[in-house]
């Protein structure tokens, strides 16, 4: 049996969603989201790598990043303060 674990795309939780940390290291890596303060934000310049879903990242939608366990993050919308 092959593991496939570090393939799967996103899975939905409660307080957002899930991603395998290679994944979220590819994000990162190529530049498609970038720090801004506690948060992060996607680079429109940057290409994001497809995802199953599409929208995952709108522009202008900042994000708060945990790990969630050894294998996977956990990616939170952050409401605007306005």
């Amino acid at each position: 049996m092959v593991d496939e674990t570090p393939f799967w795309n996103v899975e939905h939780e409660e307080e957002g969603f899930c991603l395998p940390k290679r994944k979220w290291r590819e994000l990162l890596f190529i530049g498609a989201l970038v720090k801004k303060g506690d948060a992060f934000v996607r680079d429109p310049s940057r290409p994001m790598p497809a995802f199953r879903e599409p929208d995952l990242f709108p522009e202008g939608v900042s994000f708060r990043v945990r790990e969630l366990d050894e294998a996977s993050m956990l990616i939170e919308r952050v409401e605007d303060e306005a």
